[in-house]
């Protein structure tokens, strides 16, 4: 069988803030038109990670390849060559409307009319942005404001969308939306996904792959619904113990 190249390839990748060891030897493959799932606690480095592949944040040693090549230093090269993140907390423009955010997010194209067919193609996952196009994002609902982010990094045309964290702080039903949206991006578009996720469940769930980070380190991988039957992710990600399984 054919060796594949990933569309993303990290390698031994380390990170530091300081004396702080952020990431610590990671190793990390993403291939085309794979989900694929980073979970682990607080502060175990997922956002740093996100923040690496996306050139905003510089990595102390270790490599990371987009399409074989390294990837670029400058986080607007890194966008240019087709990986956009959709940050934690969101980070719309509130003083901006719903369009201008949008457009915010096609800076890096010129072609009018495929601008025109990316709006089209975001209110299509969104309808509610093309009803709220003309009001600032300041003024949306938590929800609304995660489907202008989410649309505004497809403005971009991405070869690789990264989500980090994208059901933080929404109600359960904008949940059930925002990853049937992941799936959709998945499975009909052909899109490849790196996701950070606080919902394990969820995340191992939809994904196909899928990494446990723990204090800055790869402690486990594997098909997303293996590890979701996993005792030792059960217990840490997940809230369920081998008593409760045994009571149950």
């Amino acid at each position: 069988m054919a060796v594949t190249t990933p569309i993303l390839d990290v390698r031994d990748l380390s990170v530091h803030y300081g004396g702080i060891c952020a990431l610590n030897q990671v190793n990390l493959r993403v291939d085309e038109r794979e989900i694929i799932a980073v979970i682990g606690a607080n502060g175990a480095g997922k956002s740093t990670l996100m923040k690496t592949i996306a050139a905003v944040k510089s990595a102390t040693s270790g490599s990371i390849l987009f399409q074989g090549e390294p990837l670029k230093k400058d986080a607007h090269k890194v966008v240019v060559g087709g990986i956009t993140l959709v940050p934690e907390g969101r980070r719309i423009f509130s003083a901006l409307s719903v369009r201008e955010n949008l457009l915010v997010g096609a800076y890096t194209r010129s072609n009018r009319q495929e601008l025109e067919e990316s709006f089209e193609e975001v209110f299509l996952l969104f309808p509610r942005l093309k009803e709220r196009l003309n009001q600032r994002g300041g003024t949306l609902s938590g929800g609304e404001q995660q489907m202008l982010a989410v649309g505004r990094a497809l403005m971009s045309k991405p070869k690789l969308l990264m989500l980090d964290e994208p059901s933080l702080g929404l109600a359960p039903i904008v949940i059930e939306l925002m990853f049937d949206t992941i799936v959709r991006l998945n499975h009909e578009m052909g899109l490849t996904i790196l996701l950070v996720e606080q919902n394990a469940s969820l995340a191992l769930e939809m994904c196909h792959r899928a990494y446990v980070l723990e204090t800055g380190q790869i402690r486990m991988e594997g098909p997303g619904k293996v590890l979701l039957e996993d005792p030792r992710v059960q217990g840490s990600y997940l809230g369920i113990s081998e008593e409760a399984e045994i009571l149950e």
